[in-house]
């Protein structure tokens, strides 16, 4: 039996043809996607900056192998920003073992 693993998802993507709607959605709650302040959460965090052309998503997942992780951080991503009812295009995942990482404590 295969050990389940915690990775850390990463899903970048980009905004494609906004009307006036979409961005108006978008810019009205932009302060709660900030870049710097989205962390890796069990369900997710989308984030953009005012711009609207990139866009992140970080998702913490469990799973026995890195690439069923990337595909459902993909769909996880894709639904985040179909619910703000724009499109998008580029979707590129990669992931992170968290079981992997190694921490150097200080003495």
């Amino acid at each position: 039996m295969t050990e389940e693993h915690t990775y850390r998802v990463l899903v970048r993507g980009r905004f494609t043809d906004l009307d006036d709607d979409g961005r108006a959605r978008l810019l009205a709650v932009a302060g709660e996607h900030d870049m710097l302040a989205a962390g890796f959460t069990e369900t997710g965090s989308l984030a953009y900056d005012h711009t609207l052309d990139f866009f992140s998503f970080r998702v913490e997942l469990r799973a026995e192998a890195e690439r069923a992780v990337c595909d459902q951080g993909k769909a996880l991503a894709a639904q985040a920003v179909a619910g703000f009812g724009v499109d998008f295009r580029d979707l590129k995942a990669s992931a992170t073992d968290m079981n992997l990482i190694k921490i150097k404590r200080r003495r």
